[in-house]
């Protein structure tokens, strides 16, 4: 989403992984072209995206580019250091189990927010009761399912008291969307904030403050003196961040040196064609994007709440779809292979990942069977063609998705099995749209929050989770309660397979692609720009 989607996730690769996201560093531009090598001298950094926000209150949103804008202006107890996979202390002193159930946590004394308020323990304490009283359909605090309670027994001293102890993950929650700290005296207790509101306070405690801000158009930041935080402190003298509506433009901003980065989403086709530029350089590596298909389990056909319900009419009809969906032709036909197929619900590269689809559906070892298709459905008294409504989002997910689903419905359509009804809507919309039960299958996909298997499955098929597809399978949730706090490895990494074993029989959504190219980078820009998170940290900038 996820999303959130997303700081978030904290796989630590080289540049940190976007997917096929691509950032581009400009070697030359208006903006950026002579940045300091002292804290926060140079001039402002210019930024290009065609992400789209919708909401900077931390409890309403989980996307991309919401997080994105969350990642550099709040502060978090826990953070990872640029090129690592392990959070380490950043507001807090330090942050330890001391027993099985209270992870405590101590502050830095005398914290601040932008706006001169104190930050205290009071502020952790509300920061995370409000992501779980307002428990916003489109906000993160699915990944608070383990947090029984917090007291505060001083101003410098936070107890989490978690209902299952032992939790590997907790840490790791701690540097996620659902854990920026935010101030008790601005921001509502028991609703979303809106996003004005919060930019007239300056709440700000991370390593940048918004000087100004007009959603999906302009935001200008500004390093923050006072940030006490563990991350570096930025080395340019600010970020001026600026809203494409579609990447063609955003593209030619690169191209004519008008921005310094461009992120989320040039094309494949774009991405190869910059590949030419001297200007910029292609960096490749390993990817912790996904992109799948959710299904709705009361709106899809035969489901829950529909008038010819049948939950085994149903459960064949996303098998049929399974068995005709061909990987590794969206991979390469739309994507240029900067994507590879994915055949579970974590992707490879991440210890236990398995490829739990890949013998369950299709001929077995990832090709589509139509024959196979054909077959389920019939078994399971299934008339053909079955329609299906199938939703999909451009500016969000980029310029490729309309190929990338075009690609789909020719996929289902192929053999008369499908009449798939393709519909595209605005992220904004989209994204409340999902939750109220309005498609019942859709596009998504997720970068990471942190770095373990979990953060794949947890969030998708926990009984509350954030899809809000009404997927509910009792044992998933004991596995996912097991995993989460099983100290030893070997064993946690046979339950992170049963977990995708049982889902991919269930088949609550799809996997189809794993993000694989890192970063276009500017010739004449070095230096760190990614945090790891598989999010952009406006971090520093080394000439």
């Amino acid at each position: 989403m996820t999303l959130h989607t997303s700081g978030r996730g904290r796989l630590g690769l080289a540049l940190g992984a976007l997917g096929a996201s691509a950032i581009v560093l400009a070697g030359c531009s208006a903006g950026g072209g002579d940045n300091g090598s002292d804290s926060g001298s140079g001039d402002p950094l210019v930024v290009g995206t065609t992400d789209k926000i919708s909401s900077i209150d931390p409890a309403g949103s989980y996307d991309n580019g919401s997080f994105a804008v969350m990642n550099q202006v709040y502060p978090f107890l826990l953070n990872s250091q640029y090129g690592t996979s392990d959070v380490t202390p950043d507001i807090a002193e330090s942050a330890e189990f001391t027993s099985p159930t209270e992870y405590t946590v101590k502050l830095k004394s005398g914290l601040k927010f932008a706006n001169g308020h104190d930050l205290t323990s009071s502020d952790v304490k509300f920061s995370f009761d409000r992501q779980v009283t307002i428990a916003d359909p489109n906000g993160p605090s699915s990944l608070l399912g383990n947090l029984d309670s917090v007291e505060t027994p001083d101003d410098t001293t936070v107890v989490f008291t978690l209902k299952n102890g032992n939790d590997q993950i907790w840490p790791q929650i701690l540097s996620s969307p659902a854990a920026p700290i935010v101030d008790e005296e601005v921001f509502s207790a028991d609703a979303v904030t809106p996003d004005d509101t919060i930019v007239e306070a300056k709440p700000f405690a991370g390593q940048y403050t918004i000087d100004s801000y007009k959603q999906n158009e302009l935001i200008s930041y500004a390093p923050y003196a006072d940030y006490q935080g563990s991350l570096p402190k930025p080395e340019n003298g600010g970020i001026s961040a600026k809203y494409y509506a579609d990447a063609s433009n955003l593209k030619l901003d690169v191209q004519s040196g008008a921005i310094d980065v461009a992120f989320r989403s040039l094309s494949a086709t774009d991405i190869a064609d910059l590949s030419s530029n001297d200007a910029v350089k292609i960096v490749d590596g390993p990817g912790g994007e996904i992109r799948y298909i959710v299904f709705n389990f009361d709106t899809m056909p035969f489901g829950a709440t529909t008038p010819e319900a049948d939950a085994a009419k149903s459960l064949a009809v996303r098998q049929a779809a399974a068995d005709l969906i061909d990987r590794q032709a969206i991979a390469t036909d739309v994507y240029k292979d900067t994507y590879s197929p994915l055949y579970s619900y974590v992707p490879q590269g991440v210890a236990g990942a398995n490829e739990a689809l890949k013998g369950l559906y299709g001929d077995g070892s990832g090709m589509p069977d139509a024959a196979k298709a054909k077959a389920t459905l019939e078994t399971a008294g299934v008339s053909t063609p079955v329609t299906l409504n199938l939703q999909y989002n451009g500016d969000h997910y980029g310029p490729s998705s309309g190929d990338e689903y075009a690609a789909v419905k020719a996929q289902l359509e192929e053999d008369g099995l499908f009449t798939v009804n393709l519909a595209q809507t605005e992220w904004v919309q989209y994204s409340k749209d999902r939750t109220a039960d309005v498609y019942p299958a859709y596009q998504l996909g997720w970068f990471p929050d942190y770095s373990d298997a979990d953060n794949y499955l947890t969030p998708f098929f926990s009984a509350d989770n954030f899809l809000g597809n009404h997927y509910d399978n009792a044992e998933v949730q004991k596995l996912l309660v097991e995993e989460a706090t099983q100290t030893d490895k070997a064993t946690r990494e046979q339950q992170l397979g049963e977990i995708q074993d049982k889902v991919a029989a269930d088949l609550s959504t799809l996997p189809l692609l794993q993000g694989k190219q890192v970063a276009v980078v500017g010739s004449s820009v070095e230096g760190a720009v990614l945090d790891g998170s598989f999010k952009f940290r406006y971090a520093p900038l080394h000439k």
